[in-house]
């Protein structure tokens, strides 16, 4: 098939390397590279650098909804567009342009967690499985009709972090086995009652509110780690948390109920965390058991 890939972060990039192996890749569609630092230097999405490397011309707007860029797409002549985690809206006009139609990689067994953090939310929610669906796209968000499923399960322990990398792995395979087969599959339409939305992750909730239960708090420590992570104030200094495990404890939420060869903070409903990885401000993600040979939390004291 001639394609048109649209996608921008290192989830898309084996998308991609599976579709220059398999098939005619016309054009790629990434977001525009950003500047960052005093020496206002450029950086490309992984997308952008991948589709150079195999002399793919790469186009950067800021939107698809003008003539001149729906033009060039539709003088491309391709059968189909990919879309993994691209980042901008597709108008109806693209949506319709491609005799196989707009074909998106998505992150969740949809109709769950439909939207921008599927991965994160599913493991704060406490899910038991995630998993990639590719999908016919529609002008609703994530809405259209399933092309194929594959279902991963998420342990106890499995983070935001692990669970991407995992569905990762599992995205492309998937995707090339349903364009083989794109003629024999009859397109799965979701059901509308089961559909939960997966907002972006926002800076406001990685702060740790120990008033919450201690079970919720532990799924949006894995969760958001290892990016954005969670953290929590002490004296006026942030600590990120990246692992933790659930204890039993006595106090008032918030409260260092340990501090001196290990960090027990207090939560709601008579339980704890026990924080097992931690990043002081300017210092690097380390053991909490290693930071507290040169640092030491006060014990009763609330965070």
């Amino acid at each position: 098939m001639k394609i048109v890939f649209m996608g921008t972060p290192d989830f898309a990039v084996p998308v991609l390397e599976a579709l220059i192996r398999h098939h005619d890749v016309a054009a790629v569609y990434t977001r525009a590279p950003k500047e960052s630092g005093r020496g206002k230097k450029i950086n490309k999405s992984p997308v952008h650098l991948l589709a150079e490397k195999h002399g793919i011309d790469v186009r950067t707007p800021k939107t698809l909804k003008n003539d001149d860029e729906q033009n060039y797409l539709r003088g491309l002549n391709a059968d189909a567009a990919i879309v993994a985690a691209y980042g901008l809206l597709l108008p109806q006009a693209v949506l319709d342009m491609f005799p196989a139609g707009c074909i998106n990689v998505h992150a969740s067994l949809l109709p769950r967690w439909r939207g921008a953090a599927p991965i994160q939310r599913a493991v704060e929610a406490g899910d038991k499985q995630s998993g990639i669906s590719i999908m016919q796209m529609v002008q609703a968000l994530d809405a259209g009709d399933v092309l194929a499923q594959e279902a991963v399960d998420i342990s106890a322990q499995m983070t935001g972090g692990d669970l991407y990398d995992r569905l990762t792995v599992i995205g492309a395979p998937l995707l090339i086995k349903t364009l083989e087969n794109l003629s024999a599959i009859v397109p799965q339409r979701q059901d509308e009652t089961l559909a939960t939305y997966a907002p972006k992750l926002e800076k406001a909730e990685c702060l740790l509110d120990f008033d919450a239960d201690a079970d919720t708090l532990y799924n949006k420590i894995r969760a958001f780690a290892p990016y954005p992570a969670t953290y929590f104030i002490y004296q006026g200094e942030r600590f990120k948390v990246y692992r933790a495990s659930v204890t039993e404890a006595a106090g008032r939420p918030g409260e260092i109920t340990a501090g001196q060869d290990e960090l027990v903070i207090a939560t709601r409903g008579g339980k704890a965390l026990r924080i097992e990885t931690i990043q002081r401000e300017g210092k690097q993600a380390m053991a909490t058991a290693d930071l507290l040979k040169g640092f030491h939390f006060q014990k009763g004291i609330c965070v």
